[in-house]
């Protein structure tokens, strides 16, 4: 038994060319966005996305209510596995890393973020109430981007944020 098609060459590119008009005129039809749209959408500036690493509840939700409150995306974690959850979902512009966490301290986690060739790139700000030079230092030599010690005025804090995010490119 032999099949018959059903639509000869002809009709078939009858047929095609039609659902293409059909779906250009829909596609004209539909407004994406504006050419002057786009360029005021592409001069608001995107919130930065901030990790606070600490594994204190009063002070994560502290920095989380400042930064919020300063207009910046905040994430939280409590410890190193929690930041490495993180790391797989989210988009980081900077980490605020506390020196003493449960399992891997501040300086571990710094030192790993640091040696890894993407995450190298963001920026660690090390919050700490372990505030000797001697901790200043080895968070620097590790490859800290800058160190805040507790208590810490919160203009400091956020004047060091700024300073320290990735310009927009």
């Amino acid at each position: 038994m032999s099949f018959k098609p059903i639509m000869s060459n002809e009709t078939g590119k009858f047929f095609r060319k039609q659902l293409d008009n059909i779906t250009r005129q829909k596609a004209s039809d539909t407004k994406i966005i504006s050419l002057s749209d786009y360029r005021s959408n592409k001069n608001i500036k995107q919130k930065k996305t901030v990790l606070v690493v600490d594994d204190d509840d009063i002070m994560r939700n502290a920095l989380k209510r400042v930064l919020e409150g300063e207009n910046f995306n905040v994430l939280v974690a409590e410890d190193g596995y929690a930041l490495s959850h993180l790391l797989d979902a989210s988009f980081l512009d900077l980490i605020l890393l506390d020196i003493t966490l449960p399992w891997v301290d501040g300086f571990e986690l710094v030192q790993l973020l640091k040696s890894h060739s993407v995450l190298k790139e963001i920026p660690v700000i090390m919050v700490s109430a372990h505030k000797s030079t001697d901790d200043i230092r080895r968070a620097m030599e590790l490859g800290a981007n800058d160190f805040i010690g507790k208590p810490f005025d919160v203009d400091y804090l956020i004047q060091a944020i700024r300073k320290n995010l990735p310009s927009a490119s």
